[in-house]
């Protein structure tokens, strides 16, 4: 059975890559992932998280924190394994099917020196905002997203 702090961070990370729309379909989500949890206990976890259903043209969506779905860092650390550079383009691996809910935060966030993100699975592409800036940018990335120097 996944902790609660396991649970709540796959809603998020579902969240903020599927157009959910119900707790039914936010539970059939969990439910692929091998989580099962209670209505009550989703209720809990979406307030604790700060959900909330956005109207948008053709249906309502939930999204974390209320603010059209935006990501503070902080939450997303534990997502990152690892910031890698060639000296052109930083490479940020993740846990599993977190690429995206990392480099939605690393958006949101307008980091200087950022140009864009482009993620995949569990691969993140960070161009450098300047020729030549992937050393400083990785180093960047590693202090904000506690990483170390590697």
């Amino acid at each position: 059975m996944p902790s609660t702090e396991s649970r709540r961070d796959a809603i998020r990370e579902i969240l903020a890559r599927f157009p959910v729309e119900t707790q039914e379909g936010l539970r059939r989500h969990l439910a692929a992932r091998g989580i099962r949890a209670a209505q009550a206990t989703l209720s809990r976890d979406m307030a604790a998280l700060g959900v909330q259903r956005l109207a948008r043209p053709g249906g309502g969506r939930y999204v974390v924190d209320g603010d059209g779905g935006l990501l503070p860092i902080e939450p997303v650390r534990r997502l990152v394994d690892s910031v890698e550079t060639n000296g052109a383009l930083v490479v940020v691996r993740t846990k599993a099917s977190a690429a995206s809910t990392v480099a939605r935060a690393l958006d949101e966030a307008q980091l200087k020196g950022v140009m864009g993100t482009l993620a995949g699975d569990d691969t993140i592409f960070v161009a450098p905002a300047v020729a030549r800036g992937g050393q400083a940018l990785a180093r960047q990335l590693r202090r904000l997203l506690g990483k170390g120097s590697a």
